[in-house]
């Protein structure tokens, strides 16, 4: 019985721990990931040295052909077709599969999208379901289809959210594992073992759902989305801070200078209980055992605590109170 030929097309460091998970699996469910489609090497750190994606690096340590385009045309096509894959695995891959591309693939291709389709199709599915407040992120496999995730769904699961998770505690995790990326790989695993079970010398995909519902569509995000609106509640703020960690992160403006707020969650108490009147953004009185407190809108109060100013290093609370002269009682913009 001749083994399922893939080819996983994928990108940042989630793809990339899917990626190894399924390799993991591949022997006992007889398939195969004959190559590995990404983004080109990109510009990072200091030095803009060009560094292969997160998803070539694990495909480059199992010793999985890498295919990076800018584009994918005819060379891309070219350059894929002699590896005789019957299906494409894609998750975060970036980039839209055109007729012809797919048309290369027997089987065509199935996409892991971290939502509940229809709702968040898309391609910030997680930062819309922190910024929404969910109490769950869907995971879904669906069909990948000409038009933005409409595919039929082949298999789908929900993770619980306890309203403290981040993009990229959902998405990365602690580098190894993740909530999405644990639960994507095993409903990944489960189409591919239904797909090889009782194949012969043909494959074909198992029993797809149509989606049903109403669709919502998620936009892409640019930079300066993160800046933060301190007329917005501590809640609404607290989840844009979540939503865009690790981009573009949430920032604002002391006197001038940009500061990034990193970490932050929701206080008890109201500026109601001050006796002034405080104005959303300024930053109240220290309190040492509980973090930086900042008026927000409703005369609710957000506590910073973790913050970065421009070109300098993220600091806890404390270390940065340590040098921030005249910050409490400034107003953030």
């Amino acid at each position: 019985m001749r083994k399922l030929r893939i080819l996983y097309a994928g990108s940042p460091l989630s793809s990339a721990i899917v990626l190894k998970n399924l390799h993991a699996q591949s022997e006992k469910l007889n398939f195969e990931i004959v190559g590995v489609l990404t983004n080109p090497p990109s510009p990072r750190g200091r030095h803009k040295e060009l560094i292969p994606t997160e998803t070539a690096q694990i495909a480059t340590e199992k010793q999985i052909p890498v295919f990076a385009f800018d584009h994918l045309k005819s060379e891309a096509r070219d350059a894929i077709t002699p590896l005789n894959a019957d299906l494409m695995v894609c998750f975060d891959y970036g980039r839209i599969f055109g007729p012809k591309f797919l048309g290369m693939f027997p089987l065509g291709g199935i996409n892991l999208h971290p939502s509940a389709l229809p709702k968040y199709r898309g391609c910030t599915p997680v930062p819309a379901a922190i910024l929404n407040g969910d109490e769950k992120l869907g995971v879904s496999v669906q069909k990948i289809a000409l038009q933005t995730d409409e595919g039929d769904i082949l298999a789908f699961s929900e993770i619980p959210l306890d309203g403290t998770e981040s993009t990229q505690s959902l998405m990365d995790g602690d580098g190894t594992s993740s909530k999405v990326t644990e639960v994507g790989s095993y409903l990944l695993l489960e189409v591919l073992g239904k797909i090889t079970e009782n194949a012969g010398e043909e494959f074909c995909l198992p029993e797809a759902k149509v989606q049903s519902g109403e669709a919502s569509y998620t936009p892409f995000i640019k930079k300066e989305d993160g800046k933060i609106d301190w007329k917005k509640s501590a809640s609404q703020i607290d989840r844009q801070i979540r939503a865009y960690t690790p981009w573009p992160l949430s920032y604002t403006e002391c006197n001038g200078t940009k500061l990034t707020i990193l970490k932050a969650k929701v206080s008890e108490r109201t500026t109601k209980e001050i006796p002034q009147i405080i104005i959303p953004g300024t930053v109240l009185p220290y309190q040492k055992s509980v973090g930086i407190e900042i008026a927000c809108g409703d005369g609710s109060i957000l506590i910073a605590t973790e913050l970065q100013w421009q070109a300098k290093k993220a600091m806890d609370y404390k270390s940065f109170m340590n040098g921030a002269r005249n910050f409490i009682g400034s107003v953030l913009v």
